[in-house]
């Protein structure tokens, strides 16, 4: 027999049937014996906590005792034992007693280093808990005492398993569950230690910091205490920099490698002197696959990178393929253009990365992959590169590996092994198969190709056809280029074996770059998922992680069928229509709470969005191309991806004239930000940008009169940030600041922010920070984590500049651990200098730690202008040491990165300006000193504000304040 207290009192029969206990007084006085089984409970006991109103008497007692008999049956001996009574069961069948075993068990497994044991058993023991515990005896002490104690229990037991899976690497599946126990148990530092870990598990550095923070609070405030020595520790530990993105790793392979284990040998050897190796060999020869084992084998270095360039069409999109390959964003929570290009980024984030990076399918952007490689190798010092290539890249310094046919053994091996795959029971005359590899050249594509034909096809069969349709020639000195046509040839013959819906729905299929979900593929071939599963069945199609793909060779080949059947145009347009509906309805999911789980959805389809604008933007009208932007822009923003479709904006914009689309204002305003989003060295998004500002500023007045709203609410915050350099940003702020009343909740939490610097022009703090308040409370609203950061920050500096630098602080890492979950490595970096800042004039140690981390997360990042902000505060800490050369260095070295052109650098350029204006006074050079406060004047010309205004809100103190205006008179 079975019983349970661990929730309500239940007991079963050994065939599982429930027992019927009865009433509450019985199902008490059951709970009681069960506490501890065995023990004898007194009478008088059991009548108090049953009855605690002494209402109960002994006969009653007894009589309930009697009936409780009769239910259990002969399952357990209820006894009577001289002034009381006892039940005689096996521990083992009282889950309470059960779990304390279990967990004792788990807790000994883990103290003996065996996670895994211990996870099991404790999970195990959890799961026998149905509620709490002795949950049907009456509120008595004796029954809290044994309820508190068995729920002490159950808290230890959860934070073991919590402790075996972080052991396990499961950060992520326990992360939630920790987060809600240390909602409810703040003071309960073992939990927090473990959320903390598991946060920085996951890269959330930030966000254990503030969980540090919040418990440590709780113990000062409910009992005077700090924190232990461990958890002291372990805070001391996560000051220290986060991780660095991962980069992308090799592709998972499903199938045996074959044949060419010398092959890796011989070039992860070659990668430990060259930095340089490219294979190269015809189509289908094994190039990517070889480069896959050579990077897992380890290559040269700590690092690898795998970057897939077969879905780029031109070699525009290198470098932000490369960045996105690294896990690095290309710009930030407010667009940085202080890396002017995003090969700059590239040569920062890796300047000093021990890495190999691979670069696969270099053939069609051989000259732009050359340049770029070249100019990584010359300022990168620990960076390898392996490259495969139909042809040499052209490099100094390139070593060229060839990658030739298999070997007549590992060409049959590959054959048998993969026609065994997908026909059980495969056997074949070795000659047989022979034959079939030599007609195939020995190339291992085609040998792939024509063995998954052995699911319906006998070999003879096989070999026949192969003979009949190829007409391969004797093996002999065949050309290159013959051998491309061999392959060709095969895939023809592939293709040829398909029926007509198949063929349709694989030519259809090419105009997807970056694969597609089966919904996406349905939809965009017209064809159902029987020919969809038909296509992956023959080696058509690959299917991982919930997306078809196509290999390049097909796709090529397919294409070429795709134009001879004249369908180009309507497939492509189908295409673009399906990414249209996919972006219009990702985009109000990205401005809440849902932007999480939205992100990846539409980070998928990146490949695929780019290119249906490249189709869209040829398009007469370009109708499409400007619902694409726009339905994108938000995700483009966030993602911080605007210069990789900056050239596709000014092709459009060219392609449509001067004029405004009609009813496509607010696209068309959209896309003229995305042309400007080009780099600060591109003169064409510049003069673009110039050119249709006022047409478009216009446009977007009109799609957002203050009493209807638009249909994309962050183009018009995006509009203000962007004119604010302007000559008049006026127009700008008072577009988005009349938003207040829009219907648009997100305009209105817009607004609301625009408007809170307005009265910050204006020397009104306290309305400034209501403002910026009442636009955290409408992002906090919708659950737009990007929106609640920016809020976050600029409450911050209004409290920073009233003193309150606790709070200023609080409100930065609160900002931290949502720039960290969006990803936005370059917004942490900012947001650690700003914490730096709030901390320089209280706990300079703590500041100094700050401006470190944020330098070294900005080197991750490669963004230039967040690291130009880190070395200006760490020279302002040499210069308050009084390290005048250490001062002048980093102020230099911030200067140098800084892009005197884009408004969010203003506030680093002029710290960075006085910072050197006070060496030189430190020095006695004053006219040197004179010379860098009239630039540090002259930079706030640029707002059109009112220098001593502008001076003080970037946090100069009154005396820099006076140094710099007194300077800027003796120039005039």
């Amino acid at each position: 027999m079975r019983f349970a207290i661990l929730g309500e009192t239940r007991a079963w029969h050994g065939d599982g049937g429930e027992v019927p206990l009865g009433g509450p007084a019985r199902r008490a006085l059951l709970a009681l014996l069960l506490v501890r089984p065995g023990e004898v409970v007194s009478a008088d006991r059991l009548a108090d906590e049953i009855d605690p109103a002494g209402a109960l008497s002994a006969h009653a007692l007894q009589s309930q005792v009697s009936r409780l008999r009769t239910a259990v049956g002969a399952g357990a001996a209820i006894e009577r034992a001289g002034a009381g009574y006892r039940i005689v069961v096996a521990a083992d069948d009282v889950d309470a007693s059960r779990f304390e075993r279990l967990a004792g068990q788990g807790r000994a497994a883990l103290a003996d280093g065996d996670a895994a044991r211990a996870a099991v058993l404790l999970r195990e023991a959890l799961e026998l808990w149905r509620g709490p515990a002795l949950a049907d005896l009456p509120d008595s002490e004796t029954a809290q005492a044994a309820a508190v104690r068995l729920e002490e229990r159950r808290l230890g037991a959860l934070e073991d398993r919590f402790e075996a899976g972080l052991r396990l690497g499961e950060h992520r599946a326990v992360t939630p569950e920790l987060r809600e126990l240390v909602g409810r148990h703040p003071l309960r530092e073992r939990l927090a230690g473990l959320l903390m870990r598991a946060l920085f598990a996951e890269g959330g550095q930030a966000e254990a910091l503030v969980v540090f923070e919040g418990t440590r609070r709780h113990l000062a405030d409910e009992l005077g205490a700090d924190p232990s020595a461990e958890l002291t520790a372990l805070h001391r530990e996560l000051l220290s920099p986060g991780p660095a993105p991962s980069p992308a790793a090799p592709p998972a392979q499903l199938t045996s490698f074959v044949g060419r284990a010398d092959e890796v040998t011989e070039v992860a050897e070659m990668l430990r002197t060259a930095r340089l190796v490219t294979l190269v060999g015809p189509g289908g020869v094994g190039k990517t696959r070889l480069s896959v084992e050579v990077a897992a084998a380890g290559g040269a270095a700590d690092q690898v990178c795998f970057v897939q360039l077969a879905p780029l069409r031109d070699g525009a999109g290198l470098p932000h393929a490369l960045l996105g390959a690294l896990g690095l964003r290309e710009n930030g929570l407010q667009r940085d253009s202080g890396a002017k290009t995003p090969a700059d980024r590239l040569v920062a984030a890796l300047s000093d990365r021990p890495l190999l990076l691979v670069l696969d399918n270099c053939e069609h952007l051989a000259e732009e992959a050359a340049g770029l490689a070249a100019r990584l190798l010359a300022t990168c010092p620990r960076l390898r590169v392996l490259t495969t290539s139909r042809e040499p890249l052209g490099i100094i310094g390139e070593h060229l590996v060839p990658v030739r046919p298999l070997d007549e053994d590992a060409a049959v091996r590959l054959f048998t092994e993969r026609a065994a795959a997908v026909r059980r029971g495969f056997t074949a005359d070795p000659e047989t198969v022979r034959r079939v590899c030599a007609a195939l050249d020995d190339l291992p594509l085609a040998i792939e190709l024509a063995a998954a034909r052995s699911r319906t096809l006998h070999i003879d069969d096989l070999a026949e056809r192969l003979d009949d349709l190829l007409a391969v020639g004797a093996r002999g000195n065949r050309t290159a280029d013959e051998r491309h046509r061999t392959l060709r040839s095969v895939v023809a013959w592939s293709w040829d074996l398909l029926s007509e819906p198949e063929q349709r729905a694989a030519r259809r299929f090419t105009v997807f770059a970056g694969g597609a979900t089966a919904q996406s593929a349905l939809r965009v071939c017209a064809t159902d998922g029987e020919t969809l599963e038909a296509l992956a069945d023959k080696s058509l199609l690959e299917v991982a992680g919930g997306r078809y793909r196509m290999l390049e060779t097909i796709r090529a080949y397919g294409a070429e069928q795709l134009d001879a059947a004249g369908e180009r145009d309507l497939v492509r347009r189908a295409h673009a229509r399906r990414l249209l509906e996919l972006v219009r309805t990702a985009d109000p999911h990205l401005r809440r709470a849902e932007q999480l789980e939205w992100l990846p959805v539409v980070a998928a389809e990146h490949a695929d969005l780019l290119a249906a604008l490249r189709w869209a933007v040829e398009e007469p009208a370009g109708e499409t191309a400007f619902a694409l932007l726009s339905a994108a822009f938000n995700y483009l923003w966030i993602r911080g991806a605007s210069a990789s479709v900056a050239p596709l904006a000014i092709a459009l914009l060219a392609s449509a004239g001067e004029a405004v689309p009609d009813g496509l204002g607010e696209e068309y305003a959209a896309c003229v930000l995305l042309a400007g989003a080009a780099s600060a060295t591109d003169d064409g998004g510049e003069q673009t940008w110039r050119r249709h500002r006022t047409a478009a500023g216009t446009a977007l007045a009109a799609a957002w009169p203050g009493d209807r709203s638009g249909r994309y609410p962050v183009v018009l915050l995006q509009w203000m940030m962007r004119n604010a350099g302007g000559a008049d940003p006026q127009d700008a702020f008072a577009l988005v600041s009349s938003q207040h009343d829009c219907p648009e909740p997100w305009a209105r939490a817009a607004a609301h922010y625009v408007s809170g610097y307005g009265h910050l022009g204006r020397r009104d703090p306290a309305a400034a920070e209501d403002a910026f308040g009442r636009a955290l409370e409408g992002f906090r609203s919708l659950g737009d984590r990007w929106g609640i950061a920016l809020a976050l920050d600029t409450l911050a500096g209004v409290a920073g500049a009233r003193g309150d630098r606790t709070r200023a602080v609080a409100l930065t890492d609160e900002a931290l651990v949502l720039t960290e979950r969006l990803g936005a490595l370059e917004d942490s970096a900012d947001l650690l200098v700003n914490r730096g800042d709030h901390l320089a004039g209280d706990d300079p140690a703590g500041a100094r730690t700050a401006y470190a981390n944020a330098a070294a997360l900005a080197r991750r990042a490669g963004s230039p202008s967040s690291l130009a902000a880190a070395l200006r505060g760490l020279g302002d800490m040499a210069l308050e040491e009084g390290d005048l050369a250490e001062a002048e260095r980093l102020y230099t070295e911030a200067l140098e990165r800084i892009d005197p052109h884009w408004i969010r650098s203003l506030g680093p350029r002029v710290r960075t300006l006085v910072g050197l204006g006070r060496v030189a006074a430190a020095r006695s050079h004053p006219a040197e000193a004179r010379r860098r406060y009239r630039q540090a004047a002259e930079a706030t010309d640029t707002v059109g504000a009112d220098a001593p205004e502008v001076l003080r809100m970037l946090g100069l103190s009154e005396k820099a304040v006076e140094s710099v205006l007194e300077a800027a008179a003796s120039g005039r």
